[in-house]
């Protein structure tokens, strides 16, 4: 037995409690410490809100105090003016000279003695109806114009991008449809540069990227005549992307729009994801003569025509006088004495979107809750146009498109594109590779319905083709091979291949049976820094293939073999739509030189003539998109001025514009069944569907 005893020593539990106790009390010193030190800051940051409350207060004091000073000098100074005019009115009744009146003392005010004398106070209306007063044997002359006391501001919200192409708006410049708040926040959409001051901003075509400066109305002008009619540029959003890879159009925030009986929220001018970028800085496009002026072939207006300078005022523009109307120019283009197939220039005699919509007559004014419409003021009215639907997304409407029988509306967005049902304007179905990662963005740069209208071809981002299964909500089948992003989409008519255009210089035709490709079509000219190809389209008999670039041109090549057929030179800037007519010998183009072009393709008989026929002006910024009615008849084309224009085939002049959008007009589609119906997509996340019908 073990002498020692194996059981272990425990402390005494007094002084384990009282180690503990302790304890206890050390840490409750310390929270007491940390309390008096917050009870300390608190009890400073009520002095301190104290304090600013106070000043405050003061404040509102004072503004009050200089608030009823200003309005009852206001009302002195009224009546005072009031009666020099009715004694001018008297003395000018009888001949004769007046009898000034004693002036009674102006109110008392806040501060008297700061009040400065009442000749130094009036305006200079009244100043020289004073003069006129006391020297009778002066003879008189009527009052000038009241000025214009619009806001004179820096409230513009400033360009839609952050790149050369930008156009010179000044601070003040602000879509013409809204009034906008104080300042404007911008957010960015992933496809476009990011957004710049409007100081910042520059000019596709002036060199250096700059241009010359726009006025507003209310700025000093000439003597020898009153501030012209101002245009509709106002309306207009800022510039398109110019960087070489996609960056966002700026959001712009505004208000309600501009004319009468409509009011809203602000909402913003997105960035448009929807359209491809524009050369990097150094590329041929930054030294081209200035993109607004007239080409070498358009007749100059009068000199009484109305000034087309543009609109650069956030607020409503002036009113036209009567006789304005009238001094429009009428002269209309002539028939060119060249050979068949040679340029000419038309235009409307004056352009609509120059016109006031404000002080439009009736007769030439179409209007909705928050869109209008006006008809050209020299030109038989042939058209009249309504809302169908407007479908709200969550993001820009990058493009949209109608099946063959006009029944569907395809619109592309971030990650889905939706199918509508025309007739009802119901959501159908959305479609969305649940493949794809969720992180970032992934716009759906173009959509386009098989003949049958089975399918639906899907181009984005993400340098994929989808063609997916409608009725099953499934991808059939991935097309892959181009290297940058797909910017536009069209099948062949027998359904048999589709044509992409994309970022990567290619055109490229795919087989939708196996998704082979079977021809490449690259553009290698050496000359070109960048031909990036925007726009592709599909002759409506399925022999050609059009598409339009970066580097201004517009190529046509043959779908069976491939080969390349034309070279249509003309535009200043990039081509961004191309839409054959249906004959399929008339091709339409429109450009970032705010132009749409009317080419005739060549026939054995016609190479090597001029196969431009008709170049369209009018727009007030860049044509992102054109299309064709089924019948020829008419031409329709969005832009990033955020109209929409329905322009002559066979004359070349604008009939109708069309305001229905806070942002730029990204995309145009009209039916091919011959319904009278289009659609427009915009970066103010609508898609809409609109009818047009021609007035007996």
């Amino acid at each position: 037995m073990s002498v020692y005893n194996h059981r272990p020593m425990m402390p005494a539990v007094q002084s384990r409690i009282v180690e503990m106790l302790d304890a206890i009390r050390v840490e409750f010193d310390q929270l007491a410490q940390e309390a008096y030190v917050c009870k300390s800051q608190r009890d400073d940051f009520e002095l301190k809100m104290n304090a600013q409350v106070q000043e405050m207060n003061h404040f509102q004091k004072s503004l009050l105090e200089l608030e009823r000073s200003q309005k009852s000098l206001k009302e002195h100074y009224e009546e005072e003016i009031a009666r020099l005019r009715q004694q001018l009115e008297q003395a000018h009744a009888r001949g004769g000279q007046p009898h000034p009146q004693q002036p009674p003392p102006p109110p008392a005010a806040a501060h008297p003695s700061q009040q400065p004398p009442l000749s130094s106070s009036l305006p200079p209306t009244t100043q020289s109806a004073t003069r006129e007063v006391h020297h009778p044997h002066h003879q008189p002359t009527p009052p000038p114009p009241p000025p214009n006391l619009g806001p004179a501001g820096s409230n513009y919200f400033g360009g839609i991008m952050n790149n050369p192409h930008d156009s010179p708006r000044t601070a003040q410049q602000q879509p013409g449809l809204a009034t906008p708040p104080a300042h404007h926040n911008q957010q960015s959409y992933p496809g476009y540069p990011p957004s710049a001051t409007p100081q910042q901003q520059q000019h596709p075509g002036y060199p250096n990227g700059s241009a010359p400066a726009m006025h507003h109305p209310s700025a000093a002008t000439s003597s020898q005549a009153p501030p012209p009619p101002t245009s509709q540029a106002g309306l207009y959003g800022g510039r398109m992307p110019t960087s070489p890879a996609p960056g966002p159009y700026a959001r712009q925030e505004h208000g309600a729009y501009g004319y009468a009986r409509v009011t809203g929220p602000s909402s913003g001018a997105t960035a448009i994801p929807g359209t491809p970028p524009l050369p990097a800085p150094g590329s041929s496009h930054h030294h081209q003569p200035p993109t607004s002026a007239a080409p070498p072939t358009q007749q100059a207006p009068p000199h009484d025509a109305a000034d087309p300078r543009q609109y650069t005022s956030p607020m409503p523009p002036p009113a036209r006088p009567p006789s304005a109307i009238s001094k429009l120019d009428t002269t209309t283009a002539t028939t060119s004495p060249h050979p068949p197939h040679s340029a000419t220039t038309t235009t409307a005699p004056a352009s609509l979107g120059d016109i006031d919509p404000q002080s439009a007559p009736a007769s030439m004014k179409m209007e909705g809750q928050d869109w209008f419409a006006l008809s050209s003021p020299v030109l038989p009215r042939y058209l009249t146009v309504d809302l169908v639907h407007s479908l709200e997304h969550a993001s820009v409407v990058c493009c949209v498109k109608f099946s063959n029988d006009g029944r569907y509306m395809a619109a592309g967005c971030n990650r889905i594109t939706y199918i509508y049902d025309v007739a009802t304007g119901r959501q159908l179905c959305a479609l969305q590779d649940d493949s794809v990662q969720r992180d970032g963005d992934l716009y759906i740069r173009s959509v386009c319905f098989s003949p049958d209208g089975m399918y639906l071809a899907t181009g984005a981002e993400d340098k994929q083709i989808r063609i997916w299964d409608i009725a099953r909500r499934m991808i059939r089948t991935r097309l892959t091979g181009h290297g940058q992003d797909i910017y536009s989409l069209d099948f062949g008519r027998d359904g048999r291949v589709v044509v992409s255009g994309s970022g990567d210089r290619t055109v490229r035709i795919w087989s939708v049976e196996d998704g082979s490709c079977i021809h490449t079509l690259p553009i290698t000219d050496p000359e070109q820094k960048d031909p990036g190809v925007t726009s592709v389209a599909v002759s409506p008999d399925g022999r050609l293939v059009a598409a339009g670039s970066l580097d201004k041109m517009v190529r046509v090549w043959d779908v069976q073999t491939g080969q390349p057929l034309e070279r249509l030179e003309g535009h200043k800037d990039s081509v961004y739509s191309v839409a054959f007519m249906s004959n399929g010998r008339t091709l339409v183009s429109g450009s970032l030189d705010k132009t749409i072009k009317l080419w005739q393709l060549a026939t054995d008989r016609g190479k090597g003539q001029n196969p431009c026929k008709m170049t369209l002006t009018g727009h007030k910024d860049f044509v992102l998109s054109v299309a064709c009615t089924p019948d020829d008849r008419w031409i329709v084309s969005g832009s990033k001025d955020r109209a929409v224009q329905f322009w002559d085939a066979r004359t070349g002049q604008a009939q109708l514009m069309l305001q229905g959008h806070k942002n730029s007009v990204i995309s145009v589609a009209v039916t091919a069944n011959g319904r009278p119906v289009f659609a427009t997509g915009s970066g103010d996340n609508r898609a809409r569907i609109w009818s047009y019908e021609r007035i007996a």
